[in-house]
Parts: structure tokens; sequence; C-alpha cells
């Protein structure tokens, strides 16, 4: 059997996490946060039928949402895949939707962003199904910067490269999925979702406005919500950070990365210890300083990578982003200068916001004094125009 062409990213040992991409975009659409999402997880991403390197012919006539979903279901069983995380934007959303009503005994864990459990009127998707038969994918292809992004945004390499990935899209299947958009409605069924859920909304999508998304967030039982500014459809593409940020937050509150346990011997702490250290300093900070080690340092080396990092940081009871900000703020008390801008540039790679960084700084005021405070946002200061240029 023919499964959807995917790409599969990080440890085939850790929790997997599927990526559902939305209408008119191929796997590419995750690309922003595909790397980071990767480390501690097993993350598969997938081509819609008739989108990327999925065949079109793998989309039935009169196709549903369940039947995309279907499809995925079959990914993960060819993968050996029971139970899986899983995050969607748009159509991909629905699809978790679908999923997590229908098959709650597979899904662990849910992110719905930029999506619907009903979008808009059903006439107005078969128009648009129409239209694409008759006038082919251009016809929805030219107009698709200004629904996916704010104006500001729709000239960027990254959307254009989106719309590039649309016009190579099959007018057939992406017809199909019009049809099956229409088709689609699960308000009533909401409720029945069991798995941990977070929603996010861009809070200029036009497509899938914030109202669509606190519909999902009210229905679904402990759901929360989290709006990001200066959004559009595609939010994970125009704010990347500020979306990679909330996924990472709602997977690690969750239990969803590799490391559960504190390994239990010193040569297994090296290795965790090790793994953690790259995760949240980088690779090219961790193989500096590895470089720098002399014989005489080798120790200490060897201390803070098991004891700092194999041995707290490894610790399932807080997630990393909560840590982060922990050890921020004691840089900042401490005076711990070259310190606490490596951590903030880290917390920035690895998708921290600034307004975040803003907050700790803030917190920090109260707690750790002001002058202390003063001096961390001037630091801040320089590492963010750093990022800019």
């Amino acid at each position: 059997m023919t499964v959807l062409h995917h790409r599969t990213d990080g440890a085939g040992s850790a929790p997997p996490l599927v990526l559902g991409p939305s209408l008119g975009t191929s796997l590419s659409v995750w690309e922003p946060q595909a790397a980071a999402l990767a480390r501690g997880r097993q993350v598969i991403r997938y081509d819609l039928p008739g989108h990327g390197r999925s065949p079109a012919g793998l989309l039935p006539a009169f196709a549903t949402v369940g039947d995309i979903a279907g499809l995925v279901l079959a990914l993960a069983d060819r993968l050996g895949i029971d139970r899986f995380a899983y995050a969607g934007i748009s159509l991909g959303g629905a699809v978790g939707t679908w999923l997590a009503v229908n098959h709650p005994d597979r899904v662990t864990s849910l992110m719905l962003i930029c999506t619907s459990a009903r979008f808009g009127e059903p006439e107005g998707w078969r128009e648009r199904a129409r239209l694409v038969r008759t006038e082919g994918i251009a016809s929805v292809a030219d107009t698709a910067g200004g629904r996916w992004f704010t104006p500001s945004f729709v000239d960027d390499p990254a959307a254009q490269a989106l719309v590039a990935d649309l016009r190579a899209t099959d007018p057939t299947a992406y017809a199909a999925s019009c049809d099956a958009l229409a088709a689609f409605d699960l308000r009533a069924e909401l409720s029945r979702i069991t798995a941990p859920t977070l929603v996010v909304a861009g809070r200029e999508d036009l497509a899938t406005p914030v109202d669509h998304a606190r519909l999902l967030a009210d229905r679904i039982p402990g759901a929360s919500l989290t709006e990001v500014a200066h959004a559009a459809h595609l939010a994970p593409v125009e704010r990347p950070a500020a979306v990679l940020a909330a996924l990472r937050s709602h997977l690690d509150s969750h239990g969803e990365t590799r490391d559960t346990t504190v390994p239990g011997d010193d040569g297994s702490r090296y290795a965790a210890g090790m793994a953690v250290r790259r995760a949240v300093l980088g690779d090219a900070h961790v193989d500096r300083a590895i470089s720098r080690t002399t014989e005489f340092t080798s120790v200490f080396q060897d201390f803070i990578t098991r004891y700092a990092w194999g041995e707290v940081w490894t610790r399932p009871g807080l997630s990393r982003t909560t840590r982060r900000c922990m050890t921020m703020t004691a840089m900042i008390a401490n005076g711990h200068h070259e310190e606490l801008a490596m951590h903030i540039r880290a917390a920035l790679e690895d998708g921290l916001t600034p307004a975040d960084i803003q907050e700790v700084l803030l917190q920090s005021a109260i707690y750790c004094g002001v002058p202390a405070a003063n001096t961390a946002f001037a630091i801040a200061g320089k590492v963010l125009a750093e990022q800019e240029n």
C-alpha cells in the first residue's frame, strides 16, 4: 500500500510527534520548528495527498477529513507507531481533531494551530473547489499570500516559497480537500477529546479567526489557548519562535520528551547531560567549550556535564522553558553577565521570544533588584541587536 510521503527527524526511540500541514502547503511549512522539536522527539512530517510528494490518487472521490486521517493512521502503522502526539495547521489541525475524537487511544497530546471545528459555510469551499477544477490552481495561488500572511510579511521569502508550494499542488487533490473541508463539522463532538490540548491562534488570521480558536479551547476539556500577535493564518511561518515556544512548553509539560527519568550511573548521566547541554546551549557553544578543555579543566567539564546537565536538567518535574527562565534569573541575581548573555542567546534560538525574555527581566527587577535588572536589560538589548544583524 502506498502511504503519504513523509520525513522523519530525531531518534526513532524518542516519543513520536506527527506534524500535519495546511491546505496548499507541503511538509516544508513546518521547517521553522522541525529541528528544534526533534530534540528529544521523533518528528514525522507528512504531505497531504496531491501536495508535495504525496500521490494525488491517495484521496478518493468525495473524500472526507476522516479519509485523510485514515491515511495518517496508515502511515503511523507502517512506521510501527501506536500512540503519538499530533500538531496540525488548518486542514492538518482538522485531521488531528478528527483523530482525537475518533481514535483517542492513538493521540497522546494534541496541538491545533490556526484551525477550526467548522471552516465557515460549506458553499464557500464548494465554490473554491469548482473554481480550481475549472480554472486551475493559479486561480487560488494568486491570492494565497493575502489569505495566509499579514501585509508586512507577504513578500518575505518564506511566504513566497509556500505560495510556490501551492502552485505545484495537484488541482484535483486540492479541490477534493476543499470538498472535505466543506463537509467538516466537529463542533458537537469536541467534548469527547481526552488528549491534553493546546490551541494556537494568529490574532490577524482571517481564514480561521480567533473566535474559532476560542470555541475549540472552550469546548475541548482542559484545553489551553495561545494567541500569537502579528500573525495571520500560517502563524508557524510568520511567527516561528512564538509558535515553537508554545508547542515545546505544551509537549514538555505533558511528558512528550525522551528523558523522563534521571539516569542512574555516571556513564548514562554524562551521555544524557551532554545531549541536554547541546539542546539547551546549542552545538556551536558546546563544541567551543569542549575544544578549550585541557587536562586540568577536564575534570570540571565532566563534573558539570554529569551533575548540572545529567542530573538536574534531565529531571521531569519542570519544563525546559521553566528551567531556562529560572537560570536566567539566577544569572541576574549573581551578576554572571557573560553566562546571562549566553543563556539569553540560546533561549532565543530555542524558541523563547523577546517578550518572554522581557517578562523574566521584569520579574527579576522585583526579586533581584532594579540595578541588577537594569544591567540585564542592557545585556539582553545587545543580544537582540546581534540577532537582528
